[in-house]
């Protein structure tokens, strides 16, 4: 397999939206790892946008927003800047992704299996395929919700 994410013919889902569950693993220290209970999540209606829900056994999961693209480049090369950064895993960690959060309190490094996230992208290209984002946006009614002191994006 050449790493490159496979470009599927547009679909319509019902519930227009996708997620993956995830056993992540947290490096707490070189050589120790813990599980942490996770979810991506993807909605057409927020196109460019992926979800990273952790601790996904709680009332309230954490939850980190950032870029599709973001997500799919860092499945090759590495990714991001600022408070999110993606990219492979390389010699023991090969067939990893590394999700790195960084937040008020310090960084976390994130490993999820690459397989799993690679198809988690395939199934948002078959709702979205990239370069069509701007097709799915209603900016209408984002204009509509940002004028009327609403919230600038539909819920999850």
């Amino acid at each position: 397999m050449t790493g490159e994410i496979p470009r599927v013919p547009a679909q319509r889902a019902a519930d227009e939206g996708c997620a993956v569950a995830l056993d992540l693993r947290v490096v707490v220290h070189p050589g120790l790892t813990l599980s942490v209970p996770a979810r991506l999540r993807y909605r057409a209606a927020d196109p460019y946008a992926v979800f990273l829900d952790s601790h996904t056994d709680l009332a309230t999961p954490i939850t980190w927003v950032f870029a599709r693209e973001l997500l799919a480049e860092g499945l090759r090369g590495r990714s991001g800047l600022g408070s999110v950064r993606v990219r492979p895993g390389a010699g023991e960690r090969a067939g990893s992704v590394l999700i790195t959060l960084t937040g008020e309190g310090g960084s976390v490094v994130l490993r999820a299996p690459a397989d799993r996230v690679r198809a988690f992208l395939a199934r948002t290209e078959s709702l979205v395929p990239t370069g069509r984002e701007r097709a799915r946006l209603d900016l209408d009614g984002l204009l509509r919700r940002l004028c009327d002191g609403g919230a600038a994006s539909p819920g999850p």
